[in-house]
Parts: structure tokens; sequence; C-alpha cells
């Protein structure tokens, strides 16, 4: 069933990757600019991608919040990064991206708490689950409606203390996507829903740089979408117990660690001179030009007035707080 077919998905994307990159190459080493007195907010930030940019933006002095689900994860993770960098400004605030409600309380507790945002890492993700208490299926919710509400509160912020900058992290997966404006946010029907939904929600982190970026036309605010690699941490963890071992070999030479993984991310944070390709895609640290569906402005147009509508911002020029 499901398993099969996302093993096959999974094969498919590895003989991909590995056609496209050859395999596993070192990642350019990071130019680490200073980043003191900057404040970066990365969600999902206890594990994973997340922890691994987290990380990073630390060493170079960032000031760094940890919006994340779980406190027990987020507070050790917090810690964690604190200890190994020696940068005591790391701490968590509590997020839930599959509760518009928790969305709501974390951007008016940051907004309250602390005075600047110069980078916002849209970074956390499922791929897999049911359905929100908002009544969204939760890969949707999580990977793109979330985000979106979350990125439209935290704006004036972001743009009181330009220069910044937005990062979505989205997935090569954007390219089997289709939105279904007339079910927008629903599961999608069929024997593939799971997968498709994950798919659908990254086409629209994609769409939602994209038109990010044309609504913040002369203000120092940019955005970047990012394919942040397959990384072990995501793609097989909805596998059946028994495919597991099959998958730990592939995983181990197809996919990258967390710590690549984050190099696009990290690239889009802090390279220097990349604002002019504000709202494009980038896969391993190179801008590319995505397929047709996640260029196509009409679409990023009407996703964005579908989603202010599914998290009640309509007429979002008025203050959504």
């Amino acid at each position: 069933g499901m398993g099969w077919a996302l093993l096959g998905v999974g094969l498919l994307l590895a003989v991909y990757t590995l056609l496209r990159h050859g395999l596993r190459r070192a990642p350019p080493p990071l130019a680490r600019p200073e980043l003191r007195g900057r404040t970066a907010i990365v969600t999902g930030g206890s594990g994973g991608i997340g922890a691994a940019t987290a990380l990073e933006l630390a060493r170079s002095g960032a000031r760094v919040v940890l919006a994340t689900r779980n406190a027990l994860r987020g507070e050790a993770a917090a810690q964690r990064i604190r200890t190994e960098t020696g940068n005591p400004e790391v701490r968590f605030m509590h997020l839930d991206l599959a509760s518009l409600r928790s969305v709501r309380a974390f951007a008016s507790t940051f907004l309250r708490q602390e005075p600047h945002l110069h980078l916002l890492i849209n970074n956390a993700g499922v791929s897999a689950g049911g359905t929100t208490e908002d009544g969204f299926s939760l890969p949707f919710q999580v990977n793109h409606l979330g985000h979106f509400l979350l990125t439209q509160l935290l704006l004036e912020r972001l743009q009181s203390s330009a220069p910044s900058r937005i990062i979505i992290v989205a997935s090569r997966a954007y390219c089997a996507g289709r939105l279904r404006f007339d079910a927008l946010g629903q599961p999608p029907p069929g024997p593939l829903s799971t997968f498709q939904d994950y798919c659908d929600s990254k086409l629209a982190n994609v769409l939602h740089a994209r038109e990010l970026a044309t609504r913040l036309q002369g203000t120092e605010v940019t955005c970047y979408a990012v394919h942040p690699g397959f990384v072990n941490t995501e793609l097989f963890r909805h596998a059946p117990l028994w495919l597991k071992p099959l998958l730990v070999p592939l995983a181990w030479l197809f996919f990258c660690d967390a710590a690549e993984g984050a190099q696009t991310s990290l690239h889009c944070a802090m390279a220097e001179d990349i604002e002019r390709f504000s709202g494009r895609y980038f896969d391993d640290c190179r801008v590319q030009e995505p397929w047709p569906p996640a260029r196509n402005d009409r679409l990023a147009q009407a996703l964005w007035e579908a989603s202010e509508r599914l998290v009640g911002l309509e007429g979002a020029s008025r203050s959504p707080m």
C-alpha cells in the first residue's frame, strides 16, 4: 500500500538526485558573516534540519528563537545549542502550526517580548497525518497555512527590522503538487492521498515565496524558497516497520545528513547579494528555475487570496492582530 508507493517514489527521487548531482558532494564551506544583534526564528527548530540551521545561526552570533511544539525537546535543543556554541541568546518558544490559535498566540508573545526580527525560517514540516483542529489536512496546514499566517503576523516586525529575510523550506516534491481551489486544505482523493497532500503543500510553499516577493517589493524584506536536500530525517518516517531495514542502507547512501540539509537554508539566510533573487527557488545553494506550475503568477496570487480566506486574514491590509 502506502509504504510501497512511498518507497517507489523515494527510490525514483534518489535515482534522480544521483543522476543530477553525482554521489554526495561536500557542501561548499559557509562564509560565516557576523549575525550579532540579529534575531532569527526557526520553526521546527528542535530536531533535524531546523536544529542544524539554528545551530549555525547561533554559531554566527544570532539570537535564535526555536519555535516548536514539544516543550521538552525544544528546551533541550536550546540548551544543547547554547552549550555547543557558547551563545547564550538561544531560546525556546511554543508554536504548534497545527493550531491557528497557537500561531496567533506565538506571534503576539513574540511581538511583545522581542523587539527585532531579521530572519524568519519557516522550516517545520510534516509528511503525513490526519486533520487539524481548524479542519484542514495536517501537512497542508503545518507546511503552508500555519506558516502563511505566521509570516503575515510577523511582517511588520520584519519590515521595521529590515534588511530582513524569510526562508520557506519547500521540497523538490513540489513538482508533483497540484492545487485544487475547490477543496484547498482538504486531503486529496485517491490511494496516494498522503503523498499528494505533501506535494501540494510543497508547491504552495514555492508559490507563497513567489507572491510574497511581489508584495514585498521596495521594503528590503526578501524571501526565498529552498529545497533542503533529501534528508534522512523525514522521508521514510511513515514507512511500515518491515520496510525500514531495507530503507536504512538506501538512506545512508543517497540522502544527506541534517547539517548538509541545512546548507541551502543557511545560504539564503546569510549569503551576500542575493536580494535580487527574492521570490525564487533555491536548490543546492543555487537559484533553480522551477517547473512551470511553480512559477505561475496567477496561481500564486489565487493561492495567496485563498490562504488569506482560510486563515481568517481577508483584507489583510488592515492590521491582522
